[in-house]
């Protein structure tokens, strides 16, 4: 048994604006499974598929306080298309953020709900990733969430160091993901955490209990939901979904 990271899930106070806006960013289709949850694919997509992670927007009163520890980092190929990326992304509501990371060659911006996400200098070597490069997930042990998350999903471990880890699926295509080292600690639910996906003919309630005995803890939402909340080591959480 195993799972693969299939979406992200982002709270927002207006979903289907703010799908709006991360679908013109990333050119990506959108859809609604119902009211208060606006979803957003590539066209033609069919899921799940590594070729690319999904983003799912939910509806949620409790607004943004701090800056979130899940962000994606979106792929340039050249200064020019850096530049004009940029450009549209403020035309079409995002700003410039500043969260301490003074002099780097990539920009960081904030989506209209203060959501931060980072436009990637081009000449990083990412290929074939698609309009998301990355997801980041901010933490303070990148060697342990490289064991954890390389054991729970079947996505291939690339690098390891004390600053950062890096997986991707093992098919070789769509975004990374990323551990990055950083002084924060985490206060409160994460506005926006990952989504694994078992595979068909597998138990969820099995694979719950793989991920726990991996060390991941459940998390009681004190209410009936179909798929299974739990954190990861460090705390974050995310959503076990039903096989697929």
């Amino acid at each position: 048994m195993t799972t693969r990271l299939v979406q992200i899930n982002m709270k927002a106070r207006n979903d289907s604006a703010l799908g709006a806006f991360w679908a013109e960013a990333l050119g990506w289709g959108i859809s609604s499974e119902g009211p208060g949850v606006t979803n957003l694919e590539p066209e033609g997509f069919v899921y799940p598929d590594p070729v690319a992670v999904c983003i799912d927007i939910v509806v949620s009163p409790e607004p943004k306080t701090v800056k979130n520890r899940v962000h994606v980092d979106l792929a340039t190929t050249s200064a020019a298309h850096h530049a004009e990326l940029v450009g549209r992304l403020r035309e079409l509501g995002a700003t410039l953020a500043d969260v301490g990371q003074g002099d780097v060659p990539w920009t960081v911006m904030a989506d209209p709900e203060g959501n931060e996400f980072c436009v990637l200098d081009w000449r990083d070597p990412v290929q074939d990733t698609g309009p998301i490069a990355t997801v980041v997930v901010d933490c303070a042990d990148p060697r342990g969430m490289a064991r954890f998350w390389g054991e729970a999903t079947d996505w291939t471990v690339h690098k390891v160091t004390d600053q950062n880890a890096v997986l991707r699926s093992a098919k070789g295509v769509g975004p990374y993901l990323q551990f990055l080292r950083t002084p924060d600690v985490k206060t409160g639910w994460n506005r926006v955490h990952l989504d694994v996906r078992p595979y068909p003919g597998d138990d969820l309630e099995a694979e719950a209990a793989r991920l726990r005995a991996l060390g991941a803890t459940a998390v009681d939402l004190e209410q009936e939901v179909p798929w299974k909340v739990l954190a990861d080591p460090e705390g974050n959480e995310f959503c076990l979904l039903t096989p697929a």
